[in-house]
Protein backbone atom coordinates (compact mmCIF):
# COMPACT_ATOMS: atom_id res chain seq x y z
CA UNK A 1 0.00 0.00 0.00
CA UNK A 2 1.14 3.74 -1.19
CA UNK A 3 1.86 6.07 1.35
CA UNK A 4 2.32 10.17 0.68
CA UNK A 5 3.77 12.11 3.30
CA UNK A 6 2.54 14.23 6.05
CA UNK A 7 1.07 17.62 6.15
CA UNK A 8 -1.27 18.93 8.26
CA UNK A 9 -2.84 22.04 6.65
CA UNK A 10 -5.33 21.51 3.92
CA UNK A 11 -4.19 22.13 0.65
CA UNK A 12 -7.55 23.86 -0.90
CA UNK A 13 -7.66 24.11 -4.74
CA UNK A 14 -8.90 27.43 -4.69
CA UNK A 15 -6.97 29.42 -2.50
CA UNK A 16 -3.53 30.07 -4.60
CA UNK A 17 -3.73 32.70 -7.24
CA UNK A 18 -1.19 32.06 -10.51
CA UNK A 19 -3.59 34.78 -12.46
CA UNK A 20 -1.45 34.23 -15.77
CA UNK A 21 -2.24 30.46 -15.50
CA UNK A 22 -5.82 30.51 -14.64
CA UNK A 23 -8.42 28.97 -16.79
CA UNK A 24 -5.38 28.06 -19.28
CA UNK A 25 -4.19 24.77 -18.43
CA UNK A 26 -7.56 22.31 -19.94
CA UNK A 27 -8.49 18.95 -18.63
CA UNK A 28 -6.90 16.67 -20.79
CA UNK A 29 -10.85 14.91 -21.03
CA UNK A 30 -9.35 12.66 -24.12
CA UNK A 31 -6.02 11.47 -23.81
CA UNK A 32 -4.14 11.17 -27.08
CA UNK A 33 -4.26 7.58 -27.50
CA UNK A 34 -7.99 7.41 -26.95
CA UNK A 35 -8.26 10.38 -29.67
CA UNK A 36 -6.26 8.02 -31.98
CA UNK A 37 -8.73 4.88 -31.01
CA UNK A 38 -11.70 7.43 -31.89
CA UNK A 39 -9.90 8.41 -35.45
CA UNK A 40 -9.44 4.64 -36.41
CA UNK A 41 -12.50 3.74 -35.56
CA UNK A 42 -14.08 6.79 -38.10
CA UNK A 43 -11.62 5.58 -41.15
CA UNK A 44 -12.94 2.03 -40.53
CA UNK A 45 -16.53 2.65 -40.10
CA UNK A 46 -16.47 5.36 -43.22
CA UNK A 47 -14.63 2.43 -45.53
CA UNK A 48 -17.00 -0.17 -44.18
CA UNK A 49 -19.91 1.84 -45.23
CA UNK A 50 -18.57 3.09 -48.02
CA UNK A 51 -17.92 -0.45 -49.52
CA UNK A 52 -21.54 -1.34 -48.33
CA UNK A 53 -22.94 1.70 -50.58
CA UNK A 54 -21.15 0.76 -53.71
CA UNK A 55 -21.96 -2.52 -53.37
CA UNK A 56 -25.45 -2.05 -52.95
CA UNK A 57 -25.35 0.28 -56.45
CA UNK A 58 -23.55 -1.94 -58.06
CA UNK A 59 -23.89 -5.19 -57.32
CA UNK A 60 -27.28 -7.41 -58.56
CA UNK A 61 -29.14 -7.84 -55.54
CA UNK A 62 -29.21 -11.72 -55.93
CA UNK A 63 -25.44 -11.57 -55.08
CA UNK A 64 -25.87 -9.71 -51.99
CA UNK A 65 -29.24 -11.71 -50.61
CA UNK A 66 -28.05 -14.50 -48.59
CA UNK A 67 -24.25 -14.26 -49.03
CA UNK A 68 -21.69 -13.38 -46.38
CA UNK A 69 -18.72 -12.56 -49.52
CA UNK A 70 -19.45 -8.21 -49.60
CA UNK A 71 -19.69 -8.64 -45.40
CA UNK A 72 -16.93 -10.59 -44.68
CA UNK A 73 -14.38 -8.85 -47.61
CA UNK A 74 -14.98 -5.57 -46.65
CA UNK A 75 -14.26 -5.83 -43.11
CA UNK A 76 -11.48 -7.99 -43.51
CA UNK A 77 -9.84 -5.41 -46.02
CA UNK A 78 -10.31 -2.55 -43.55
CA UNK A 79 -9.01 -3.96 -40.83
CA UNK A 80 -5.55 -4.88 -42.89
CA UNK A 81 -5.62 -1.06 -44.28
CA UNK A 82 -6.03 0.34 -40.40
CA UNK A 83 -3.24 -2.00 -39.19
CA UNK A 84 -1.49 -0.98 -41.57
CA UNK A 85 -1.76 2.79 -40.70
CA UNK A 86 -1.31 2.21 -37.14
CA UNK A 87 1.92 0.49 -37.50
CA UNK A 88 2.58 3.38 -39.94
CA UNK A 89 1.82 5.71 -36.56
CA UNK A 90 -1.01 7.72 -38.34
CA UNK A 91 -2.94 7.97 -35.65
CA UNK A 92 -0.36 10.08 -33.47
CA UNK A 93 -2.05 13.50 -32.87
CA UNK A 94 1.00 15.13 -34.73
CA UNK A 95 -0.13 12.85 -37.92
CA UNK A 96 -3.64 13.92 -37.64
CA UNK A 97 -2.65 17.31 -37.51
CA UNK A 98 -0.89 17.24 -40.65
CA UNK A 99 -3.02 15.15 -43.27
CA UNK A 100 -0.29 16.09 -46.45
CA UNK A 101 2.74 14.44 -44.50
CA UNK A 102 0.49 11.34 -44.04
CA UNK A 103 -1.07 10.97 -48.00
CA UNK A 104 1.66 8.59 -49.13
CA UNK A 105 1.20 6.10 -46.27
CA UNK A 106 -2.43 6.33 -46.66
CA UNK A 107 -2.31 5.17 -50.04
CA UNK A 108 0.29 2.66 -49.65
CA UNK A 109 -1.57 0.78 -46.90
CA UNK A 110 -4.69 1.01 -48.67
CA UNK A 111 -3.55 0.06 -51.55
CA UNK A 112 -1.83 -2.87 -49.89
CA UNK A 113 -5.06 -3.88 -48.12
CA UNK A 114 -7.10 -4.13 -51.41
CA UNK A 115 -3.80 -6.08 -53.09
CA UNK A 116 -4.22 -8.71 -49.91
CA UNK A 117 -7.69 -9.00 -50.65
CA UNK A 118 -7.26 -9.81 -54.49
CA UNK A 119 -4.79 -12.26 -53.91
CA UNK A 120 -7.18 -14.18 -51.51
CA UNK A 121 -9.70 -14.31 -53.65
CA UNK A 122 -7.24 -15.67 -56.29
CA UNK A 123 -6.01 -18.18 -54.54
CA UNK A 124 -9.11 -19.15 -52.74
CA UNK A 125 -11.02 -19.55 -56.42
CA UNK A 126 -13.58 -17.18 -55.53
CA UNK A 127 -12.56 -14.27 -57.66
CA UNK A 128 -15.91 -14.83 -59.81
CA UNK A 129 -18.09 -14.15 -57.49
CA UNK A 130 -16.92 -10.45 -57.01
CA UNK A 131 -17.62 -7.87 -58.94
CA UNK A 132 -14.99 -6.15 -60.45
CA UNK A 133 -16.91 -2.49 -60.43
CA UNK A 134 -17.56 -3.02 -57.11
CA UNK A 135 -13.93 -3.84 -56.04
CA UNK A 136 -12.12 -1.05 -58.72
CA UNK A 137 -14.72 1.68 -57.34
CA UNK A 138 -14.57 0.83 -54.02
CA UNK A 139 -10.42 1.13 -54.18
CA UNK A 140 -10.78 4.41 -55.83
CA UNK A 141 -13.13 6.43 -53.64
CA UNK A 142 -11.74 4.69 -50.91
CA UNK A 143 -8.54 7.34 -51.80
CA UNK A 144 -11.11 10.28 -51.61
CA UNK A 145 -12.31 9.19 -48.43
CA UNK A 146 -9.29 8.75 -46.80
CA UNK A 147 -8.19 12.02 -48.24
CA UNK A 148 -11.34 14.07 -47.21
CA UNK A 149 -11.49 12.20 -44.20
CA UNK A 150 -7.90 13.14 -43.17
CA UNK A 151 -8.99 16.67 -43.86
CA UNK A 152 -12.28 16.41 -41.70
CA UNK A 153 -9.75 14.68 -38.51
CA UNK A 154 -6.75 17.71 -39.05
CA UNK A 155 -9.57 20.13 -38.57
CA UNK A 156 -11.11 18.46 -35.38
CA UNK A 157 -7.74 17.93 -33.95
CA UNK A 158 -6.61 20.99 -34.62
CA UNK A 159 -9.86 22.38 -32.56
CA UNK A 160 -9.01 20.17 -29.74
CA UNK A 161 -5.30 21.17 -29.16
CA UNK A 162 -6.30 24.51 -29.07
CA UNK A 163 -8.54 23.41 -26.42
CA UNK A 164 -6.27 21.57 -24.48
CA UNK A 165 -7.54 18.53 -25.14
CA UNK A 166 -4.89 16.49 -26.77
CA UNK A 167 -2.12 18.04 -24.91
CA UNK A 168 -0.65 17.56 -20.97
CA UNK A 169 0.10 19.86 -18.99
CA UNK A 170 3.76 19.57 -17.54
CA UNK A 171 5.86 20.93 -14.48
CA UNK A 172 9.49 20.44 -13.88
CA UNK A 173 11.26 20.56 -10.79
CA UNK A 174 14.95 21.23 -10.95
CA UNK A 175 16.20 24.64 -12.44
CA UNK A 176 19.95 23.86 -13.71
CA UNK A 177 21.26 22.91 -17.20
CA UNK A 178 19.75 19.70 -16.92
CA UNK A 179 16.12 21.73 -16.69
CA UNK A 180 17.33 23.85 -19.47
CA UNK A 181 17.94 20.98 -22.06
CA UNK A 182 14.72 19.22 -21.41
CA UNK A 183 12.62 22.38 -22.20
CA UNK A 184 14.86 23.04 -25.46
CA UNK A 185 14.08 19.29 -26.49
CA UNK A 186 10.59 18.97 -25.12
CA UNK A 187 9.64 22.18 -26.83
CA UNK A 188 11.44 21.28 -30.20
CA UNK A 189 10.01 18.00 -30.69
CA UNK A 190 7.45 17.89 -32.39
CA UNK A 191 5.77 14.65 -31.35
CA UNK A 192 5.44 15.74 -28.10
CA UNK A 193 2.40 16.39 -26.69
CA UNK A 194 3.65 18.05 -23.57
CA UNK A 195 2.95 21.60 -22.49
CA UNK A 196 5.11 23.03 -20.21
CA UNK A 197 3.83 25.74 -17.44
CA UNK A 198 6.71 25.83 -14.98
CA UNK A 199 9.56 25.85 -13.78
CA UNK A 200 10.39 24.73 -9.81
CA UNK A 201 12.99 24.45 -7.29
CA UNK A 202 13.57 24.46 -3.60
CA UNK A 203 17.29 25.96 -3.72
CA UNK A 204 17.41 28.62 -1.60
CA UNK A 205 16.06 32.76 -3.02
CA UNK A 206 20.18 33.68 -3.91
CA UNK A 207 20.32 30.71 -6.32
CA UNK A 208 16.87 31.18 -8.05
CA UNK A 209 16.12 32.32 -11.06
CA UNK A 210 12.86 34.02 -12.96
CA UNK A 211 12.90 31.58 -15.94
CA UNK A 212 14.29 28.88 -18.17
CA UNK A 213 13.96 29.92 -22.06
CA UNK A 214 10.35 31.03 -22.00
CA UNK A 215 9.19 29.31 -19.44
CA UNK A 216 8.84 30.96 -15.68
CA UNK A 217 10.20 29.81 -12.40
CA UNK A 218 7.33 29.73 -10.01
CA UNK A 219 8.97 28.86 -6.50
CA UNK A 220 9.51 25.49 -4.22
CA UNK A 221 8.17 22.34 -3.68
CA UNK A 222 5.07 23.99 -1.71
CA UNK A 223 4.07 26.28 -4.56
CA UNK A 224 4.54 23.61 -6.79
CA UNK A 225 1.78 22.06 -4.25
CA UNK A 226 -0.10 24.51 -4.81
CA UNK A 227 0.23 25.35 -8.39
CA UNK A 228 -1.07 21.60 -8.82
CA UNK A 229 -3.65 22.09 -6.43
CA UNK A 230 -5.12 25.34 -8.18
CA UNK A 231 -4.80 24.63 -11.75
CA UNK A 232 -4.61 21.51 -13.96
CA UNK A 233 -1.76 19.52 -13.96
CA UNK A 234 -1.18 16.20 -15.73
CA UNK A 235 2.53 15.29 -15.30
CA UNK A 236 5.83 16.47 -13.14
CA UNK A 237 8.82 15.85 -15.17
CA UNK A 238 12.42 15.71 -12.15
CA UNK A 239 14.85 17.38 -14.20
CA UNK A 240 17.15 15.54 -11.57
CA UNK A 241 20.32 13.57 -12.04
CA UNK A 242 19.74 9.35 -10.47
CA UNK A 243 22.72 10.79 -8.58
CA UNK A 244 20.60 12.96 -6.59
CA UNK A 245 18.73 10.38 -4.83
CA UNK A 246 18.55 12.69 -1.54
CA UNK A 247 16.25 15.13 -3.23
CA UNK A 248 14.56 12.77 -5.39
CA UNK A 249 13.07 10.74 -2.39
CA UNK A 250 12.72 14.13 -0.70
CA UNK A 251 10.39 15.40 -3.76
CA UNK A 252 8.48 12.23 -3.88
CA UNK A 253 7.31 12.17 -0.05
CA UNK A 254 5.84 15.54 -0.63
CA UNK A 255 4.24 15.22 -3.82
CA UNK A 256 3.12 11.54 -4.17
CA UNK A 257 -0.29 12.86 -3.05
CA UNK A 258 -0.71 14.82 -5.95
CA UNK A 259 -3.03 13.40 -8.96
CA UNK A 260 -0.67 13.70 -11.14
CA UNK A 261 1.85 11.53 -13.32
CA UNK A 262 5.58 11.50 -12.06
CA UNK A 263 8.40 11.43 -14.36
CA UNK A 264 12.49 11.67 -13.86
CA UNK A 265 14.09 12.50 -16.96
CA UNK A 266 16.51 10.09 -18.58
CA UNK A 267 18.36 12.91 -20.00
CA UNK A 268 19.38 14.04 -16.96
CA UNK A 269 21.29 11.11 -16.62
CA UNK A 270 24.65 9.96 -18.01
CA UNK A 271 23.35 6.41 -16.57
CA UNK A 272 21.36 4.33 -19.47
CA UNK A 273 18.96 1.33 -18.83
CA UNK A 274 17.75 -0.92 -21.80
CA UNK A 275 15.27 0.68 -23.87
CA UNK A 276 12.07 -1.37 -22.53
CA UNK A 277 12.98 0.22 -18.97
CA UNK A 278 11.76 3.63 -20.40
CA UNK A 279 8.75 5.63 -21.30
CA UNK A 280 8.37 8.15 -23.54
CA UNK A 281 7.26 12.06 -24.19
CA UNK A 282 7.29 12.15 -27.85
CA UNK A 283 11.23 11.29 -28.52
CA UNK A 284 12.63 12.46 -24.92
CA UNK A 285 12.55 9.21 -22.78
CA UNK A 286 11.63 9.24 -18.69
CA UNK A 287 11.54 6.50 -16.25
CA UNK A 288 7.94 6.51 -14.10
CA UNK A 289 7.71 7.15 -10.54
CA UNK A 290 4.28 7.42 -9.92
CA UNK A 291 0.96 6.88 -12.03
CA UNK A 292 -2.07 8.84 -11.65
CA UNK A 293 -4.49 6.60 -10.79
CA UNK A 294 -7.62 5.66 -12.91
CA UNK A 295 -7.14 7.56 -15.67
CA UNK A 296 -7.57 7.37 -19.81
CA UNK A 297 -10.18 4.36 -20.60
CA UNK A 298 -10.41 3.78 -16.98
CA UNK A 299 -11.88 7.30 -16.16
CA UNK A 300 -14.34 6.91 -19.30
CA UNK A 301 -15.30 3.39 -17.93
CA UNK A 302 -16.07 4.64 -14.52
CA UNK A 303 -18.09 7.82 -15.69
CA UNK A 304 -20.01 5.49 -17.88
CA UNK A 305 -20.70 3.39 -14.65
CA UNK A 306 -21.59 6.26 -12.22
CA UNK A 307 -24.05 8.07 -14.84
CA UNK A 308 -25.43 4.47 -15.59
CA UNK A 309 -26.21 3.39 -12.12
CA UNK A 310 -27.25 6.87 -10.88
CA UNK A 311 -29.85 7.67 -12.83
CA UNK A 312 -30.88 4.45 -12.93
CA UNK A 313 -31.04 4.89 -8.59
CA UNK A 314 -32.94 7.42 -8.98
CA UNK A 315 -35.60 6.74 -11.06
CA UNK A 316 -36.00 3.51 -8.59
CA UNK A 317 -35.64 5.28 -5.69
CA UNK A 318 -37.59 8.12 -6.36
CA UNK A 319 -40.80 7.50 -4.32
CA UNK A 320 -38.56 6.65 -0.66
CA UNK A 321 -36.29 10.13 -1.82
CA UNK A 322 -40.08 12.14 -1.52
CA UNK A 323 -41.18 10.34 1.51
CA UNK A 324 -37.54 10.84 3.91
CA UNK A 325 -38.05 14.26 2.13
CA UNK A 326 -41.70 14.82 3.58
CA UNK A 327 -41.07 13.16 7.03
CA UNK A 328 -37.63 15.39 7.36
CA UNK A 329 -40.29 18.81 6.71
CA UNK A 330 -43.10 17.45 8.34
CA UNK A 331 -40.90 16.99 11.95
CA UNK A 332 -38.76 20.54 12.09
CA UNK A 333 -38.65 23.24 10.09
CA UNK A 334 -36.30 23.93 7.44
CA UNK A 335 -35.10 22.91 4.46
CA UNK A 336 -34.87 18.97 3.84
CA UNK A 337 -32.04 18.54 1.93
CA UNK A 338 -28.65 20.36 3.78
CA UNK A 339 -25.75 21.61 1.99
CA UNK A 340 -22.34 20.80 3.40
CA UNK A 341 -18.52 21.46 2.17
CA UNK A 342 -16.63 19.01 1.96
CA UNK A 343 -13.31 18.02 0.44
CA UNK A 344 -13.17 16.31 -3.08
CA UNK A 345 -10.71 15.39 -5.70
CA UNK A 346 -7.55 17.15 -5.53
CA UNK A 347 -8.38 18.80 -2.21
CA UNK A 348 -11.18 20.55 -4.08
CA UNK A 349 -14.27 22.33 -2.07
CA UNK A 350 -17.47 20.60 -3.46
CA UNK A 351 -20.96 20.84 -1.93
CA UNK A 352 -21.85 17.97 -0.98
CA UNK A 353 -26.34 17.04 -0.71
CA UNK A 354 -27.83 15.32 2.46
CA UNK A 355 -31.12 15.12 3.89
CA UNK A 356 -31.06 16.99 6.70
CA UNK A 357 -30.63 15.18 9.73
CA UNK A 358 -30.21 17.86 12.52
CA UNK A 359 -32.63 20.84 13.64
CA UNK A 360 -31.90 23.77 11.44
CA UNK A 361 -30.67 26.17 14.05
CA UNK A 362 -28.62 23.55 15.50
CA UNK A 363 -26.79 22.39 12.27
CA UNK A 364 -22.76 22.79 12.16
CA UNK A 365 -21.59 22.69 8.50
CA UNK A 366 -18.38 22.46 9.01
CA UNK A 367 -18.54 19.63 11.29
CA UNK A 368 -16.55 20.90 13.79
CA UNK A 369 -18.19 19.00 16.96
CA UNK A 370 -18.82 15.17 15.75
CA UNK A 371 -21.80 13.60 15.53
CA UNK A 372 -22.30 11.10 18.87
CA UNK A 373 -24.38 8.62 20.38
CA UNK A 374 -27.81 10.09 21.25
CA UNK A 375 -26.54 13.86 19.86
CA UNK A 376 -29.81 16.37 21.32
CA UNK A 377 -28.96 17.88 17.74
CA UNK A 378 -30.49 15.17 15.83
CA UNK A 379 -33.78 15.00 15.49
CA UNK A 380 -35.90 11.80 15.45
CA UNK A 381 -36.26 11.23 11.76
CA UNK A 382 -32.90 12.08 11.37
CA UNK A 383 -31.60 9.72 13.71
CA UNK A 384 -33.39 6.53 11.95
CA UNK A 385 -32.07 8.26 8.33
CA UNK A 386 -28.73 8.45 9.42
CA UNK A 387 -28.63 5.02 10.98
CA UNK A 388 -29.91 3.37 7.71
CA UNK A 389 -27.32 5.90 5.57
CA UNK A 390 -31.27 7.18 3.83
CA UNK A 391 -29.70 10.54 4.51
CA UNK A 392 -26.73 9.98 2.03
CA UNK A 393 -29.68 9.39 -1.08
CA UNK A 394 -29.41 13.09 -2.56
CA UNK A 395 -25.98 12.31 -3.18
CA UNK A 396 -27.15 10.59 -6.58
CA UNK A 397 -27.43 13.95 -8.00
CA UNK A 398 -23.95 14.87 -6.77
CA UNK A 399 -22.74 11.79 -8.89
CA UNK A 400 -24.49 12.83 -12.01
CA UNK A 401 -23.28 16.65 -11.57
CA UNK A 402 -19.67 14.93 -11.52
CA UNK A 403 -18.56 15.96 -7.94
CA UNK A 404 -19.03 12.42 -6.44
CA UNK A 405 -18.37 8.92 -7.55
CA UNK A 406 -20.75 6.10 -6.86
CA UNK A 407 -17.83 4.20 -5.01
CA UNK A 408 -14.48 5.86 -3.77
CA UNK A 409 -13.12 7.31 -0.32
CA UNK A 410 -15.72 9.44 1.53
CA UNK A 411 -15.71 13.26 1.37
CA UNK A 412 -14.84 14.46 4.43
CA UNK A 413 -16.21 17.93 6.22
CA UNK A 414 -13.58 20.77 6.44
CA UNK A 415 -13.19 20.29 10.21
CA UNK A 416 -13.72 17.06 10.54
CA UNK A 417 -11.85 15.57 13.76
CA UNK A 418 -10.71 11.73 14.88
CA UNK A 419 -11.16 12.57 18.74
CA UNK A 420 -9.49 16.30 19.27
CA UNK A 421 -7.39 16.61 15.81
CA UNK A 422 -8.24 17.27 12.50
CA UNK A 423 -7.64 14.20 10.37
CA UNK A 424 -4.49 15.56 7.81
CA UNK A 425 -3.24 15.44 11.34
CA UNK A 426 -3.87 12.53 12.32
CA UNK A 427 -2.67 9.94 9.22
CA UNK A 428 0.61 10.54 7.39
CA UNK A 429 -0.29 10.91 3.31
CA UNK A 430 -4.14 11.92 4.60
CA UNK A 431 -4.64 13.96 1.16
CA UNK A 432 -3.40 10.87 -0.98
CA UNK A 433 -7.12 9.47 -0.38
CA UNK A 434 -7.63 12.81 -3.01
CA UNK A 435 -6.28 11.57 -5.58
CA UNK A 436 -9.34 9.75 -7.02
CA UNK A 437 -13.16 11.21 -7.07
CA UNK A 438 -14.50 10.94 -3.35
CA UNK A 439 -17.76 8.52 -3.49
CA UNK A 440 -20.94 7.62 -1.91
CA UNK A 441 -19.35 4.50 -0.60
CA UNK A 442 -15.83 3.08 -0.68
CA UNK A 443 -14.39 0.23 0.83
CA UNK A 444 -13.41 1.15 4.30
CA UNK A 445 -17.13 1.75 4.49
CA UNK A 446 -18.19 -2.40 3.76
CA UNK A 447 -14.90 -3.09 5.96
CA UNK A 448 -16.91 -1.74 8.92
CA UNK A 449 -14.76 1.62 9.21
CA UNK A 450 -18.32 4.21 8.74
CA UNK A 451 -19.34 6.35 11.11
CA UNK A 452 -18.61 8.07 14.17
CA UNK A 453 -14.41 8.59 14.56
CA UNK A 454 -13.74 9.03 17.98
CA UNK A 455 -10.27 7.93 17.91
CA UNK A 456 -7.20 8.42 15.84
CA UNK A 457 -6.86 4.64 14.98
CA UNK A 458 -10.66 4.51 13.33
CA UNK A 459 -9.35 7.19 10.69
CA UNK A 460 -6.13 5.69 10.25
CA UNK A 461 -8.24 2.33 9.44
CA UNK A 462 -10.17 4.57 7.04
CA UNK A 463 -7.86 6.33 4.81
CA UNK A 464 -5.78 2.59 5.21
CA UNK A 465 -8.52 1.11 3.28
CA UNK A 466 -9.25 4.00 1.06
CA UNK A 467 -5.58 4.01 -0.43
CA UNK A 468 -5.84 0.30 -0.88
CA UNK A 469 -9.26 0.91 -3.07
CA UNK A 470 -7.04 3.52 -5.00
CA UNK A 471 -4.35 1.13 -5.81
CA UNK A 472 -6.18 -1.71 -6.63
CA UNK A 473 -9.50 -0.13 -8.58
CA UNK A 474 -11.19 -1.78 -11.15
CA UNK A 475 -14.89 -1.61 -12.27
CA UNK A 476 -15.90 -5.61 -10.94
CA UNK A 477 -14.09 -3.72 -7.35
CA UNK A 478 -16.84 -0.92 -7.60
CA UNK A 479 -19.35 -3.20 -8.54
CA UNK A 480 -18.46 -5.73 -5.66
CA UNK A 481 -18.29 -2.65 -2.92
CA UNK A 482 -22.30 -1.60 -4.25
CA UNK A 483 -23.51 -5.08 -4.03
CA UNK A 484 -21.85 -5.12 -0.51
CA UNK A 485 -23.07 -1.85 0.51
CA UNK A 486 -26.73 -2.87 1.35
CA UNK A 487 -25.27 -5.55 4.16
CA UNK A 488 -22.64 -3.58 5.93
CA UNK A 489 -25.33 -0.82 6.03
CA UNK A 490 -27.03 -4.02 8.55
CA UNK A 491 -24.16 -2.70 11.04
CA UNK A 492 -25.31 0.65 12.56
CA UNK A 493 -23.03 0.20 15.74
CA UNK A 494 -21.06 3.38 14.63
CA UNK A 495 -23.78 5.48 12.90
CA UNK A 496 -25.43 7.86 14.78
Amino acid sequence: MTTAAHTSTPAIAEAPAFGSFRGTLTSALITPSMFGVAARGFETCALLVLGTLIAQAYVPAAALVGGTNYILAPIVTVLIATSIFQAFGLYAPAMLRSPLRVLGHLCLGWTVAVAALLASLFFLKIAPDFSRVWLATWYGTGLVCLTLGRVALMVITRAASRAGHLTRSAIIYGSGGSSEALIAQLQSDPNSDVRICGVFDDRSEDRSITSIGNIPCLGNIDALKAFSRSEHVDMLIMALPLAAETRVTMLMQRVTELPIDIRLAATASTLRFHKSAYSYIGSVPVIDLCERPISGWDACAKWLFDKTIAMLAIVLLAPLMAIVAAAVKIESKGPAIFRQKRYGFNNELIEVYKFRSMYTDRADATATKLVTKNDPRVTRVGRLIRKSSLDELPQLFNVLCGTLSLVGPRPHAMQAKAADRLYPDVVDGYFARHKVKPGITGWAQINGWRGETDTHEKIQKRVAFDLDYIENWSVWFDLYILAKTPVSLMSTDNAY
